[in-house]
């Protein structure tokens, strides 16, 4: 299965940002979202597609269903552990 990318640049709507993998659990990931000074956290759920073989990363309809943007790494963490 491809994995997601330890690192990338946003790219769309989020033309900027640097993206950098933090944590992964079996059920989850943290990300750290970085454009400038300001830094948050993506943490969403693992989806994986098995018929393509790869792992989803969240588009901006996922927000709020099974991703979530966080202003903290330790709110980030709190989410990916009920998962």
């Amino acid at each position: 299965m491809k994995q997601l990318q330890q690192q990338f640049q946003g790219r769309g709507e989020v033309k900027g940002y640097t993206f950098t993998q933090i944590r992964v659990t079996d059920l989850g990931y943290i990300y750290q979202k970085e454009l400038d000074d300001q830094i948050s956290y993506e943490v969403f759920k693992r989806k994986e597609n098995k018929l393509f073989d790869y792992i989803y990363y969240p588009t901006s309809n996922s927000f709020g269903v099974w991703a979530w943007d966080c202003k903290t790494l330790e709110r980030a963490e709190e989410i990916l552990n009920r998962f």
